[in-house]
This record gives structure tokens, sequence and C-alpha cells, in this order.
């Protein structure tokens, strides 16, 4: 297959172009791969780069580097949607935010979140993908939340009054240097454009059951918003070359282990 992308050359020397040499490719996602689990606070992972797999994470990297680029991954429960996510924003420089769910965990929680995300995108200017799937989705006002964002850039009266003024007074000396006026709305609306072009929202979805085709149709940003990628099932190939790396050490010759 052919494959395209800007992470072979690493660094800030980035070109987009096709990816010719299959094995050289394989390497370095495995080096990108070694340096993700080297992160401390990061749930070690482990991955076979079959075709398929190079493939979607070649994608999904495609679709979080474009300007306000949000992707809809659409496939059953334990294909790897959600890790190709973390290693694609790690290829990227990106943080990758995820909802820690609790028992407790609920709207206001959700908000509380969403704040985090809009000061880091839009005051610290920090590239940030929010990595969601439908396990995290345990109040449907979430998705209406998100929907919005998808739609129009925020979410209606997500910030209290003095919130709102914090923000404002964090922003002037930020929009000053970017040449704004030093009026209110002016700044505001900056803030929220910043937002806009850092905030990347990546959905996981599930399509067993009914939930995905009522969520789609009852939040229709979902679909309009986002560019879909639908993950399959893994081919033969790709099964054989997961066990064949993880049987690669192991002495299949006994009369024992055979049986």
């Amino acid at each position: 297959p052919i494959t395209f992308g800007d992470y072979m050359r690493g660094g800030f020397d980035q070109l987009y172009e096709e990816i010719v040499d299959k094995d050289k490719l394989v390497g370095a996602l495995e080096t990108y791969l070694e340096g993700y689990n080297l992160n401390p606070s990061a749930k070690e992972m482990k991955l076979i780069f079959f075709n398929d797999a190079v493939e979607h994470l070649s994608r999904i990297s495609r679709i979080i580097k474009q300007p306000r680029g949000n992707a809809l991954l659409v496939g059953v429960g334990g294909c790897g949607k959600r890790s190709l996510t973390r290693l694609a924003c790690h290829m990227a420089d990106y943080v990758c935010f995820e909802i820690e769910l609790s028992k407790h965990y609920g709207k206001a929680e959700f908000r509380e979140d969403l704040k985090k995300l809009f000061t880091m995108a839009g005051l610290q200017g920090q590239h940030v993908v929010f990595l969601v799937s439908d396990t995290h989705i345990v109040d449907e006002a979430f998705l209406e939340d998100i929907n919005s964002i998808l739609n129009s850039g925020e979410v209606p009266n997500l910030f209290e009054p003095d919130e709102h003024e914090k923000i404002i007074s964090a922003m002037q000396p930020i929009a000053k240097s970017a040449g704004i006026a030093e009026q209110r709305d002016l700044i505001y609306n900056y803030f929220m454009r910043k937002v806009q072009d850092n905030l990347h929202i990546v959905l996981c979805m599930s399509p067993i059951g009914d939930n995905f085709r009522k969520r789609c149709r009852m939040f229709p940003s979902l679909v309009n918003c986002c560019t879909l990628n639908w993950v399959n099932e893994w081919p033969s190939d790709a099964l054989l070359a997961v066990s064949s790396k993880f049987l690669n050490n192991v002495d299949l010759s006994t009369y024992a282990i055979k049986q």
C-alpha cells in the first residue's frame, strides 16, 4: 500500500512525502514507540507495525496535524484505536488528554476537564488531543458539549464570570503581541481561535449495537466535523505478524509445547 507521512525525518525538518522504504518506516515507528514507553507517566504499549496498523497510524497522524483536524475512529473494542492515537500524539509532540473516570465522575467534572483543555490550548498554546472513547461517555451530556466544540469551537456557559475575567487578563499581553486591539471581546475571540486551532478531538467508537447510530443522529457534528476512519477487523497477515513477533524467542521444538 502507498503510505505518506511527515514523521520520517524527525525534528523540525519535516516533509510530507511518500514513504517507499517499508523497513525504514517500521524502524522509525519502533523508535517512536521506544521513546513513548520511556515516558514514566505513560502506560507501556507493545505494538506490532503490520501494514494495516501503519496505515491507520499514518491517517491519524495526518488528521490531527491538519488545521482544526478532528477524527472519528470507528471499530470494535480492542482493535488499537486508542493506542495508535496515543502514539500519533507522541510522534507529533502533542499532549494526549484522556478522561480519568471515577465513581463520582459526572457533568461537573467533565466541564472542569474541558476548562483544563481550553486553558492548555488557548492560554498556553499547546497542541492538545482530547481522546474520548465510548466507554468514557457515562452521560450523554458529554457528547452534547463535544458536539458544540466540534461545531462552533466553544461550549456555552463553560466559564463563570470571574473565570472569564481571568482569561481576558491572562490573554491580554498575548493578544497584544499578536496585534489584537485591547478590547475585551476581541481578546476573548482571539483566545477561542487559539483553542480551535490547538485543540483536536479524537473519538473512538464501536459500531456494535444501537448507541453509535443514535449518537450520530442526535449529534451530527460527530460526523460532519470529523474525518471518519473505519478500523476493520485485522486481516490474517496482521494476526500472523503479531503471533510471529511474540513467539519469535519461544522454542517450539519440544513435543510438550507442540501439543
